[in-house]
């Protein structure tokens, strides 16, 4: 059944997307560091800002949980993990990945994942749908502001398949035009374009 398949993942997204905008009215923004600890304040390192970001979004979703509407969310996961944040509500859990875009530098195609790493996730667990939630972030000095409007949330199953023959990872821009696939139509296009790795 394709159509409540696609329209669930559908309804999933925004329902993510929705809790965070809640998130964002909680914790607009935050100071790193006090200023008396870096007086002139921290270099922009993109990688560096985005761990942190990513360790303050999924941690403030668990202590706010009661005021997002949520049973609880857990982020204590391996790096190896596709996803770093499960959303637990009582009827169902959402698996969630944060990635953080730095508002200053320019938009451009992103590795999201490993080719091997999602397709191996989604045939070992047939109710396994993985979220990508996309924060843009304003950095000043020492403080973090949160763009609501730069705030995103897509679905692998439903990006426009481009895999990066260097590394065998799906590359695309945070923000693109979704195409709805089915589960199997998108383990196929993984199977038919990744060129590295043989998947069985």
């Amino acid at each position: 059944m394709p159509a409540p398949q696609i329209q669930n993942i559908k309804d999933d997204l925004v329902f993510v997307e929705t809790l965070f905008r809640k998130l964002l009215k909680i914790l607009p923004a935050f100071n790193i560091t006090d200023a008396s600890i870096l007086p002139y304040g921290l270099r922009v390192h993109t990688r560096s800002i985005s761990w942190l970001v990513e360790q303050v979004i999924t941690q403030q979703t668990k202590f706010n949980a009661a005021q997002l509407g949520i049973a609880d969310a857990g982020f204590l996961f391996p790096d190896t993990c596709l996803h770093d944040c499960e959303i637990i509500t009582p009827s169902r859990n959402y698996f969630v990945n944060v990635k953080i875009h730095n508002m200053a530098g320019k938009e451009h195609k992103n590795d999201i994942a490993a080719v091997t790493k999602l397709y191996m996730q989604y045939v070992a667990n047939e109710h396994y749908h993985l979220i990508y939630a996309c924060f843009g972030v304003h950095f000043d000095n020492i403080r973090i502001a949160f763009d609501p409007e730069y705030l995103h949330t897509f679905s692998p199953q439903f990006l426009p398949i481009y895999i990066n023959p260097t590394n065998d990872k799906i590359q695309a821009f945070y923000h693109h035009n979704p195409q709805e696939r089915t589960r199997e139509e998108f383990l196929q296009a993984l199977r038919t374009k990744s060129k590295s790795i043989v998947l069985t």
